[in-house]
Order: structure tokens, then sequence, then C-alpha cells
């Protein structure tokens, strides 16, 4: 049983949601998205409520039920707030720079790493080690950002490497720590 799809959503300020052939199209003051409806999913929208409903009990249906909800969902608050991840690099002579609208990296290698977002997805620099990258549409935001971490992701004895702002990177101790025990 769904319980995330049984939950209504409420609908911001300056939002609107309407169904067309099998999409739901999410409008706001940020932009526009389409996500699709799977089969069997019923999206019903009273005023500043969007409610979904099974068609059926079968197994799939139930199963994308809560998955539709929370896309619609990730929709509406991409166009209401925008989605933003925020990464930082750490080690000697790790840097970004803006090359048009991608970035590049320097990340240890001997050569650079760039990287292009995905359409809709803007990357900035506040600084030469921080990356944000910021948009409307929750996977390609967090695909983006998982594009430039995977260009060195960090490494568990020193800590270097690309990483989430609040990522919690757990480093191990060395060979030589170890030895005297």
């Amino acid at each position: 049983m769904s319980r995330i799809g049984n939950k209504h959503i409420d609908l911001p300020a300056g939002v609107t949601v309407t169904e067309d052939n099998g999409f739901a199209v999410v409008k706001g003051p940020k932009g526009e998205l389409r996500v699709k409806l799977n089969k069997g999913i019923q999206m019903n929208v009273e005023g500043t409520v969007v409610t979904f409903k099974r068609e059926n009990e079968t197994k799939q249906v139930k199963q994308n039920h809560g998955t539709v909800r929370a896309n619609v969902h990730n929709a509406i608050v991409g166009v209401s707030e925008g989605y933003k991840k925020t990464l930082e690099m750490r080690g000697i002579g790790y840097k970004a720079q803006m090359k048009g609208q991608a970035v590049e990296i320097w990340a240890g290698y001997s050569h650079t790493v760039v990287i292009n977002p995905e359409q809709g997805v803007k990357i900035t620099l506040p600084n030469a080690t921080d990356i944000e990258v910021e948009g409307i549409d929750k996977q390609k935001v967090g695909q983006t950002a998982a594009l430039i971490r995977e260009v060195r992701p960090p490494e568990p004895y020193l800590g270097k490497g690309i990483r989430y702002k609040d990522e919690v990177v757990i480093t191990k101790e060395g060979k030589r720590a170890g030895a005297g025990k």
C-alpha cells in the first residue's frame, strides 16, 4: 500500500498543474515542467489541492502510485523554489573555472576535465573551490552534480576530492598510524 501516494499536495501561490495527454504540466514562476503520469494513476486538481487515485489494485499500479505523486511534488517544488546542490573541492591545486556554460576542473590529473551541464541547469562558482548547481528539475540538478563529483570522489585517507557541501567523509587511519599497535 502506498502511503506517499495517498498524501495530497498543496499548490503554492503562482503554480498551476494541468493534465495534458498523459503528462502533468506544472507551471510556475521559475518555468514549466512536464511529468509523465503512469497508466492506472489518475490526477485530480481541485482548487489548490492535487490528489492521486489508483484505477485498480494491481501490483504495478500500487508501486507507481507513490512514485508519480513524488515526481509531481518535485516538479511543483522545482518551479516554485528550484533546486540547488553545492559541491566543494579539497586538495592542493584543486580548482574550477567557468568555460562558457561548462565548468573546467583541475583535480590532480595531468589534464583538465570539462563538465557540461544538463539542459536547464546552471553552474556557478562563488570561488575557485566551490561549485553550485541550480535548476528547476531535481533529477537534472542531481545528475549534473553527480557528474562533477565523479571527476574525483573523496578518498578515505586524506579526504581529498570533490564532495557535496554537507557530505561527511569518514577517514581511515593509514599504515603508519596503525603500525605501533
